[in-house]
């Protein structure tokens, strides 16, 4: 594989911009070359010419071409790297081509400017990501003190004078008072992987050595060492106090009626202790990303310094590499001290100083492609267009169509089986969701949040949706064979239960605690969906509020439930009749089912509009209340008919359609903006065809009013009323998957704008300082 894919394979998706860009130099040297050859191709042709004409004037006569040029340039006349300061302590560099004057040499000097404004782009990003983790470890470092403390205290909660002694491998943050940000040229360098880079100073050798290499410490008190800064307990506790973090329905309530404020007890402290496991992991990840960042970019520099020497025929990568690896990403070591840190210190508290089970969380591996995923993906979806075609074969060989109880028979059985349809559905969209996504590199498992190798691919979502649709189908073409042959011995009970027992079936392999069948992603989902349930007493996030959008395109799978409870519970199944709609109660509930996504959207919305003070969310919570004021006029006249109702239900619908189309198109997806590059779309798209955004455009127009068939009731009698019902919503579940793709293309480039390539894990501990005291009191 060639250096360029794999450059942007190991890129950070929300840091692209901040990398070298080594598409762009290899088009400047892409110009060179072609200089180059043109000119090499007019040189020959005149030699040509000239030779020719000496063969006549002097036939025997050989012509031997002498060279004008020596065969090499000294490197230190090609190529002078000034270093200029900016604002006193960030340097930048500016290379002067010294042969420009040669003919071509604006091409070349071209190139060393943009290599120059790379080379000062990344070192600029890498020190700012620097000082940030470097900020985030010294935070950190309080956090460490503030949960050995508490420790110490659960252990011995009656001691007065305790000191707690913390040994220097405790500390996340590396000494800074000895010149960390080492100036270039401090230190000797050696090569890996054909890189220059510079290894720690030996006056610091020692230094970190200590901080590193744990003392041994005694069986009964872990806390204590022999070496150590000596803090005293009560002054630390006294400092700190737990965040209150409404993450839950009790401590939401807590927060709103009443104080949050508690004693911390074992139960919060472990708490606290698997909040902080998270804060080290994520900050781990970072460090590992940005160590990554630093390699890549210095190979990248490498590989084009050794491109450009091979077309220009110039030795000038040594000179300008040494500057590369005298700058900030090729000399600084703060990066390796704090993984070195983080792992120690893991390592000790999290881990219990079993460093394979400490490294394995800080490293989980990634997730690995499996072939019998794919052949089974394969096998269940020609298993599934086999079993179509048995069903169809089957209802027109027996005529059930024809027959008197054969209409009444499918408009019984169909809506029982429809939930599974669009189940299967909405699965594989969300499954041709994934393979885009990773074709254009919008980073889902980050925004999702999901565990790193614990993601589903778009293959194992695949296999899902197809192995259901295998079951799904099997237990219809039973449940027509069953019903065929024992309606002429006058039995009618067993065929019915069939749909139940599948919904069963589906039921446990969702539930199931057991460690099969992708147990991490099912109880991500089950959280998620618990969430959305609890709204707003959980914290909104935006896998719960992703998931709330698509339970408002599911609600006719909503309805089945409500259908099933229905036609099992009162009995209906026996005679072979849906009366449900007879119900009262089922007629009221058949209102509130269709409301409920609404409304848990709703709530979010309120729940965000509180705690974020952004205007944003309160509109997005009156597109909800419209939408569930069209859902209600909208189900009554699907229930009372007539005129008004019609009326009224038209133009609630086309309100709120009209609002809902604006936020799709302009809010979720970011397009249709003024001043952009791109007109009537947005300034970056991850799509390079932009003809593909204007027709999810026009799709999502049409999706959004094909409801309105519904209203309208245009005639189509070649259609049952559950046909076109159960059409509309397969729609409508299209429409969201087509929604699906741009609204995380769109939060993905929001990400990309703020470099934001990790999730912010709430610290546990609140340490404030004297200054803060001083202010409450």
């Amino acid at each position: 594989m060639k250096f360029g894919k794999i450059f942007k394979k190991q890129m950070v998706p929300e840091w692209v911009e901040a990398y070298m860009d080594y598409n762009g130099m290899k088009r400047v040297l892409k110009e060179i070359r072609s200089y180059k050859h043109s000119k090499l191709t007019r040189a020959a042709s005149r030699v040509s010419q000239q030779a020719e004409a000496l063969h006549r004037s002097f036939s025997g006569l050989s012509f031997h071409p002498r060279h004008s040029e020596h065969a090499g340039d000294i490197e230190d006349q090609v190529i002078k790297v000034d270093t200029v300061q900016e604002d006193g302590s960030r340097k930048l560099y500016e290379t002067k081509f010294l042969k420009k004057s040669e003919e071509g040499g604006e091409f070349e000097e071209l190139f060393f400017k943009k290599l120059d404004e790379n080379l000062n782009k990344v070192n600029k990003f890498y020190r700012d990501k620097v000082e940030e983790v470097l900020e985030e470890a010294a935070l950190l470092d309080k956090q460490m003190d503030a949960l050995i403390a508490l420790r110490v205290k659960m252990q011995k909660p009656d001691a007065d004078n305790m000191n707690l002694e913390k040994h220097p491998s405790d500390k996340v943050v590396v000494d800074t008072s000895d010149n960390t940000m080492r100036t270039p040229g401090t230190a000797y360098t050696d090569m890996v992987h054909g890189i220059e880079r510079t290894n720690i100073p030996e006056e610091e050798a020692s230094h970190i050595v200590a901080d590193i290499v744990p003392v041994s410490h005694t069986d009964g008190d872990e806390e204590e060492a022999s070496i150590g800064d000596k803090q005293d307990l009560r002054e630390i506790l006294e400092r700190v106090k737990m965040n209150d973090v409404l993450e839950s329905p009790i401590s939401t309530l807590k927060g709103v009626f009443g104080d949050s404020n508690e004693p911390i007890s074992k139960k919060g402290l472990k708490k606290a202790e698997e909040q902080l496991r998270l804060v080290f992991s994520e900050f781990y990840q970072k460090l590992r990303r940005l160590k990554e960042y630093s390699f890549m970019n210095l190979l990248a520099f490498s590989k084009i310094m050794k491109k450009y020497e091979k077309i220009a025929s110039r030795n000038a990568s040594r000179n300008y590499m040494k500057i590369v690896d005298n700058s900030l990403i090729g000399s600084s070591d703060e990066v390796n001290r704090l993984l070195e840190r983080v792992e120690v210190t893991f390592v000790k508290h999290f881990s219990s100083g079993n460093r394979r089970e400490g490294m394995k969380c800080l490293r989980p591996k990634v997730k690995r492609e499996r072939h019998r995923v794919t052949f089974f993906s394969g096998f269940f979806s020609g298993c599934s267009i086999a079993l179509v075609i048995a069903v169809v074969f089957k209802i027109e060989s027996r005529k059930i169509m024809e027959k008197n109880y054969g209409t009444e028979y499918m408009a019984n059985i169909i809506p029982l089986y429809s939930l599974f349809g669009f189940i299967i559905l909405h699965m594989l969209m969300y499954s041709a969701n994934i393979y885009f996504w990773r074709r254009y590199r919008v980073n889902y498992t980050f925004i999702f949040g999901f565990k790193q190798g614990t993601e589903l691919g778009y293959r194992e979502v695949f296999l899902v949706s197809t192995g259901l649709a295998v079951l799904a189908f099997v237990c219809f073409l039973l449940n027509l064979q069953l019903d065929m042959d024992w309606r002429m011995k006058d039995h009618k009970k067993l065929p019915e239960v069939i749909p139940l027992g599948l919904v069963t079936i589906v039921l446990f392999i969702l539930f199931c605690p057991f460690n099969i069948i992708y147990r991490s992603s099912r109880f991500f989902f089950i959280r998620s969906l618990f969430h959305c349930i609890c709204a707003p007493l959980y914290e909104v996030t935006l896998p719960d509020f992703f998931l709330g959008d698509h339970l408002t395109s599911q609600v006719q799978a909503i309805r089945s439930f409500e259908l099933f409870i229905c036609y099992y519970g009162l009995g209906g199944y026996l005679q072979r009749q849906n009366k449900c709609h007879s119900h009262g109660v089922y007629n009221a509930f058949y209102f509130v089912v269709a409301v409920i996504p609404y409304w848990l959207r709703f709530l979010q919305c309120i729940r965000r509009l509180c705690e974020e003070k952004e205007s944003v969310h309160g509109y997005n919570a009156l597109k909800y209340m419209l939408t569930i004021i069209a859902v209600i006029i909208r189900t009554a006249y699907e229930l009372k008919k007539g005129r008004t109702w019609m009326i009224l239900a038209l133009v609630s619908s086309g309100v709120a359609t009209g609002m809902n189309t604006f936020w799709d198109i302009v809010i979720d997806w970011g397009l249709l903006r003024r001043h952009s590059q791109n007109p009537y779309l947005r300034d970056k798209l991850l799509v390079p065809h932009k003809s593909v955004y204007f027709a999810a455009m026009v799709v999502n127009v049409i999706l959004r009013v094909a409801w309105m068939q519904l209203v309208l009731e245009f005639n189509l009698k070649s259609l049952h009323k559950i046909a076109v019902t159960s059409i509309i919503s397969c729609l409508e579940i299209v429409r969201r998957g087509i929604w699906s793709f741009f609204r995380l293309e769109n939060e993905h480039l929001n990400n990309v704008g703020k470099y934001r390539a990790f999730k912010s894990v709430p610290h546990p501990f609140h340490y404030y300082d004297d200054d803060d005291v001083d202010k409450d009191d």
